[in-house]
């Protein structure tokens, strides 16, 4: 991703966490102290977030140099040294919070998101949600991508996702499509929301890409296959966790959507020591 797409994100929580300044490392060190200092990884986990990791030093001192050891995307073991930092010491103290708070986060979502993968062992795809910390949606995403998921819309704005609100409000499935399809006039992919085969069988005679079902058990999701046989994707939603998603996986759904992928990830440990 080309840095101008988060760098305000970055400095926005510079600006965040240095405000005036930082009163304790300036009241120690002088502004020609220099440091070393690596970058370890302290469980094994997915790495994501070293291009950000790295523009968050850039972006307080451009003295600081950086040596990535790993790519993003790439797997790593506890107390490996994943990047060696030098610079001034203030500097990379200033920094330092920031650039481990967004690879932790990143990391941890990348991590989690490749045990759910490997789960599904290829029978279908792994979507994240909208359920992103805000103004972190862009680098929540980007994490599910290096850990092997797949985006699912990114806002409000790119995709229908038409839900049991806009179904009750509109009067039906099919009344709520028609509106869609008459109120977009650029065709963005429309996905339906569905409770019960009932509701599945309305939204196939609807011209749509997608249907979620919501909250389904196995056996109905299964039936949902075989009476869709092919025709659309389907989307498993709800219930999904580490236990239940390689049974949801062999039911012949085409995706399965994850909010804990981004909503609740516990952040991957890491530790930046100076030498």
């Amino acid at each position: 991703m080309h840095p101008q797409k988060y760098i305000s994100i970055i400095a926005s929580a510079l600006t965040e966490d240095i405000q005036s300044g930082d009163l304790t490392s300036e009241s120690i060190f002088s502004p020609d102290d220099m440091c070393r200092a690596q970058l370890i990884a302290k469980q094994d986990g997915i790495i994501a977030g070293l291009d950000v990791f790295k523009k968050t030093f850039e972006l307080v001192d451009t003295n600081i140099r950086i040596k990535l050891n790993f790519k993003d995307g790439q797997s790593c073991k506890n107390k490996t040294a994943v990047a060696d930092i030098s610079g001034p010491v203030l500097s990379v103290l200033a920094a330092e919070r920031v650039a481990l708070n967004l690879l932790q986060r990143m990391s941890g979502i990348a991590t989690l998101t490749h045990q759910f993968v490997q789960l599904c062992e290829g029978r279908c795809k792994v979507l994240d949600t909208r359920k992103t910390a805000p103004n972190l949606r862009m680098l929540d995403k980007w994490a599910v991508s290096l850990g092997g998921g797949t985006n699912h819309r990114t806002g409000l704005y790119d995709m229908a996702l038409i839900k049991e609100n806009h179904i009750k409000a509109a009067g039906g499935i099919k009344a709520a499509v028609d509106k869609v399809l008459e109120h977009d006039k650029h065709q963005h992919p429309i996905e339906v929301e569905v409770t019960n085969l009932d509701e599945l069988k309305q939204a196939l005679k609807c011209d749509i890409d997608r249907i979620m079902l919501d909250n389904m058990d196995n056996a109905t999701m299964k039936e949902a296959v075989k009476i869709t046989n092919g025709k659309i994707d389907l989307e498993a939603s709800g219930n999904v966790d580490l236990t239940t998603i390689s049974d949801i996986s062999k039911t012949g759904v085409t995706h399965i959507s994850i909010g804990a992928l981004t909503h609740s990830v516990k952040a991957m440990d890491y530790s930046l020591l100076i030498r």
